[in-house]
């Protein structure tokens, strides 16, 4: 490496944007850091050590949460103006707990956190007595009597799964929570429409593959007991660049509610959603590639 250059969280530190580099690093792989005008992604982005604060600008706050996960459903809960406060969540695929702490800051009362994963969970999470977090699980086979602390049915749930459909999970969410719950869940159209459909690196470019990977899991999801009550976009990009869109979902829905959902999902409304995501995207917004 350059004596003249340094990692651009190090020099973020230095210039005191942020008081530690695990934070710079979060504000940089959440697309909140330019240089000169120009989007840096990767902590790592070698930069000159001559660089000078007004050459730097960080769009907004450092990311409020233990990972950038916690931003995708915070928008969710803006934009659905979804409950929190008070209440119990299945936290599903929680990965270092994005999710939970976003819940936890918005009021949660509890919240189960599974994933099959184990040893990420962030380690504050993992201490706070209203979280339960459950490494190891495979959720899809879970049910109200093999999860630790559902007493009684979740009133709500919150999913983030990679590798596999979210309708996988149906069944075991419809078991877990009461009549009526809601849910953000995020849709990876990667992981829900057939390969042959996927682009290079598991990228998905294509608008039309989008429209129809939200087509087919809001199916999935009506025909699974639930109702689609909202869409929108994430937004940051997933892995690699893959846009992905948040689903706020409803149990059991009334017949008035199930005649407003059908609006919310209907081909319409997915086509200007998606043509709203990919607009977002190409005005320069967030570029993560996590």
């Amino acid at each position: 490496m350059s004596k003249h250059k340094e990692r651009l969280d190090k020099m973020l530190v230095k210039l005191g944007f942020f008081d530690t580099r695990e934070r710079a690093k979060k504000a940089i792989m959440a697309g909140l850091v330019r240089v000169d005008g120009r989007a840096h992604t990767k902590a790592g982005d070698q930069v000159s050590v001559t660089l000078e604060k007004h050459q730097v600008t960080v769009k907004g706050d450092a990311i409020p949460f233990v990972s950038r996960g916690g931003l995708k459903l915070a928008r969710g809960l803006r934009v659905f103006d979804f409950p929190v406060a008070g209440k119990t969540f299945l936290d599903i695929g929680a990965s270092t707990g994005g999710f939970t702490d976003c819940l936890l800051q918005n009021g949660a009362s509890r919240v189960i956190a599974a994933d099959v994963g184990y040893g990420q969970f962030d380690w504050k999470l993992r201490n706070d007595s209203r979280v339960i977090c459950l490494e190891r699980t495979n959720f899809r086979y879970a049910g109200p009597d093999t999860l630790p602390g559902l007493d009684t049915p979740a009133d709500g749930s919150v999913m983030d799964v990679s590798f596999i459909s979210v309708l996988k999970m149906m069944p075991a969410i419809y078991r877990c929570v009461k009549p009526g719950a809601l849910g953000i869940w995020l849709i990876k159209p990667q992981f829900e429409v057939g390969k042959g459909k996927v682009g290079k690196h598991g990228v998905v470019r294509d608008p039309a593959v989008h429209r129809e990977a939200i087509a087919q899991t809001a199916a999935g999801i009506e025909a699974a007991g639930f109702s689609v009550a909202g869409l929108d976009y994430s937004p940051i990009r997933g892995p690699k660049g893959n846009i992905e869109f948040l689903c706020l979902t409803r149990k059991e829905a009334s017949t008035a509610e199930v005649a407003h959902d059908e609006a919310v999902s209907g081909a319409a409304a997915i086509e200007a959603l998606v043509a709203r995501a990919h607009r977002h995207y190409q005005n320069g917004e967030s570029e993560e590639t996590k």
